[in-house]
């Protein structure tokens, strides 16, 4: 379900596997559930979520303080977070600011407005791996659900393997939580983590990766 990447007294930090849950539901006891019951915890703290079929990286506290400031940096919006993605369609632009209102959809899905009242904000980079296959290397400025999968959709390159988004069908939704920073008690903490997962995500793929991204946190990104 998991890998833990490190380990404080304060906070945990993880590399979820596809397909797993960070909710309890009726099928399966949730992440947090394992990640309590594996470590003998007794209080694990969820800060944010990433959707079940996304990998990639999470932070969890293991204190009420540090959930409460971690909590803090993510409503303020001073987490840094970087996302990859593959998409075998074709992109309206190979880079950009995606910014628009999200409201609900047909089926669980949302979708993006041309309002700007309270709207999520998408940067993206792109890149071809090869013909008929493109990397996305995402930055959400906002938190939003599905942001990053409505954001791709609406420049015409829905993330590969994301149903629901009307991509073509692969082993797995190909998005991925690659990089986190943060700060606790005003230390920098910066992390990041490569897939693992997936068919696509082979030795070209990732070579392409390290190449391009591998320190976002640098990158010359559009303006929102």
């Amino acid at each position: 379900m998991y890998q833990i990447l490190h380990q404080t007294s304060d906070f945990l930090v993880i590399n979820k596997l596809p397909g797993v849950s960070v909710h309890k539901d009726q099928t399966e006891s949730g992440l947090v559930m394992a990640i309590k019951k594996d470590l003998g915890l007794q209080s694990l703290y969820m800060v944010h979520r990433l959707d079940k079929e996304t990998s990639g990286l999470m932070v969890f506290a293991l204190n009420s303080d540090v959930a409460a400031e971690l909590a803090e940096q993510f409503r303020n919006r001073e987490i840094e977070k970087y996302y990859l993605a593959l998409s075998d369609r074709k992109p309206r632009r190979k880079q950009g600011a995606i910014v628009g209102d999200m409201e609900k959809s047909r089926r669980g899905a949302w979708k993006l407005l041309h309002s700007k009242k309270n709207p999520a904000k998408t940067q993206f980079l792109s890149v071809s791996v090869e013909p008929g296959l493109r990397l996305f290397l995402v930055k959400p400025a906002t938190g939003k659900t599905h942001q990053i999968r409505v954001a791709l959709k609406s420049e015409g390159a829905p993330i590969l393997g994301d149903i629901l988004y009307s991509s073509s069908k692969a082993d797995r939704m190909y998005l991925h939580a690659f990089s986190l920073a943060f700060k606790i008690n005003n230390e920098p903490f910066r992390f990041y983590c490569m897939p693992a997962i997936g068919e696509i995500f082979d030795q070209n793929c990732l070579e392409l990766i390290v190449e391009k991204y591998n320190q976002p946190e640098t990158l010359n990104w559009p303006k929102i």
